[in-house]
C-alpha cells in the first residue's frame, strides 16, 4: 500500500542534506541521472531522515535564552532566541550567541 504523506523539507538544509543536494546536482548536470530521480531521492531522504530522528533520538535537550524574535505561519513555528545556554543530558553547558529553531507539526492539518 502507497502512502502518500508527505514529509518536511527542513533537513535539506543541514550538512548532510546539502551534501545530498550538491551531489545530486553533480549527477544532473553530468547527465548521469535524471531530475525526476533526484527528486525521488530527495523526498526519499526527507522521510527516512524523519522516520530515523523519530525512532533513534532518545536524548533530552534543555535551553536557556531570550526570546528574540517568534512567528507561526503555515503550521510552523520559528524562534530566534539570543543569548541561548544549551545542556544535553545534564552534561555541560554550550553557549551561543543566537539560534533559529524552526518547529513542525507531526502530523498534517486534517491527520487523525
Amino acid at each position: 500500500m502507497a502512502s502518500n504523506t508527505q514529509y518536511y523539507e527542513l533537513y535539506r538544509r543541514s550538512t548532510v542534506g546539502q551534501a545530498l543536494t550538491d551531489t545530486l546536482d553533480s549527477l544532473i548536470t553530468d547527465r548521469r541521472i535524471e531530475p525526476q530521480l533526484a527528486m525521488k531521492i530527495l523526498a526519499n531522504f526527507d522521510k527516512a531522515i524523519a522516520e530515523v530522528l523519530a525512532e533513534k533520538v532518545k536524548a533530552r535537550l534543555t535551553f536557556k535564552g531570550h526570546l528574540d524574535t517568534y512567528r507561526f505561519c503555515d503550521e510552523v513555528w520559528t524562534f530566534i532566541i539570543k543569548d541561548i545556554n544549551f545542556k544535553l543530558d545534564n552534561t555541560s553547558t554550550i553557549h551561543a550567541d543566537r539560534v533559529k529553531i524552526v518547529s513542525c507539526n507531526t502530523k498534517r492539518p486534517g491527520e487523525v
